[in-house]
C-alpha cells in the first residue's frame, strides 16, 4: 500500500511501519524503530522530518489520566448554532475557553461537537453557563457526561 501525498512523495510500507511503532510508544528511539523496520537510524529521522513537513505528523502527545490530577469530569457537548455562517466566529470564541479540548464541525443535529475536561460537575456547570452558553452565535447546547472511557487508540495502518 502506498499513497501519494505533496508533489514529490509517496508513503510506502516502511513509513507505515514506523508510524505504526511511533503510535505504540511515541518515546521509542529511532534507533530502535530502524531496528525493527531494517533500515539505517539515519532513514528513520529523515523519513519522520518529511512526514512532519506534508502534515501526516503533526507533533507527539502524552496520554494523561485526568483523573489523577483532579479533573474528574469529561463532557461532549452538541451545539446549535443560530446560523451555519457563524461557524468561523464560534469556534474563534470555543478556543478561548481552556477546558475544551477538541471541536468537530459535524453533520446531523449539531453543527459543532465539543470535548471539554474539568474538575468536577460544578466547574462544567460554570463552564456551561459563564462561558460556551455567552458565545454569541450559539442558539443551544446538549451536554453528555462520560462515566467511563473504555477505548482510546489510533487506527491500525495495516501493517
Amino acid at each position: 500500500m502506498t499513497s501519494k501525498i505533496g508533489k514529490n512523495y509517496e508513503i510506502d510500507k516502511v513509513d507505515l511501519k514506523i508510524l505504526s511503532l511511533l503510535m505504540d510508544d511515541a518515546k521509542i528511539p529511532y534507533t530502535e524503530i530502524a531496528k525493527k523496520v531494517y533500515v539505517s537510524g539515519g532513514t528513520v529521522h529523515v523519513r519522520m522530518k518529511k512526514l512532519e513537513e506534508m502534515g501526516v505528523v503533526r507533533g507527539t502527545t502524552l496520554k494523561m489520566d485526568y483523573s489523577k490530577m483532579g479533573v474528574d469530569i469529561t463532557a461532549f457537548m452538541g451545539v446549535y448554532l443560530e446560523k451555519s455562517s457563524l461557524y468561523d466566529q464560534v469556534t474563534q470564541a470555543l478556543k478561548t475557553i481552556p477546558e475544551i479540548v477538541k471541536i468537530h464541525y459535524t453533520t446531523g443535529n449539531y453543527s459543532i461537537f465539543l470535548k471539554i475536561h474539568c474538575r468536577d460537575t460544578k466547574h462544567l456547570r460554570e463552564v456551561l453557563h459563564d462561558k460556551i452558553q455567552k458565545v454569541e452565535g450559539i442558539e443551544r447546547t446538549e451536554t453528555f457526561i462520560s462515566l467511563e472511557e473504555t477505548l482510546n487508540r489510533h487506527i491500525d495502518l495495516g501493517v
